[in-house]
């Protein structure tokens, strides 16, 4: 477990919108082993939902759009998926 301390000092560099992508980025290659589309897929909504529901005063306007990208890409991944 991480102190605060870390964390604190890794957040004050960046805004919520690059620590969400991060995290975004993290979930989607940690996913990449199990060889799972539809968890690929579920993972770009889930982060589609959180990008758009992030308050616009935290982040930029662009996560905004990535949001909405992730939100018809996810979708696309869960029907084309065969597993």
């Amino acid at each position: 477990m991480l102190p605060l301390q870390v964390i604190d000092s890794f957040l004050l560099n960046y805004n919520i919108g690059q620590a969400l992508l991060l995290a975004f980025v993290l979930a989607t290659v940690g996913a990449l082993p199990l060889k799972s589309t539809k968890i690929i897929a579920a993972n770009t909504v889930l982060f589609g939902v959180i990008f758009i529901l992030t308050p616009q005063a935290l982040v930029p306007t662009h996560y905004l759009f990535l949001g909405i990208a992730l939100l018809v890409v996810g979708p696309l991944l869960w029907t084309t998926s065969k597993n």
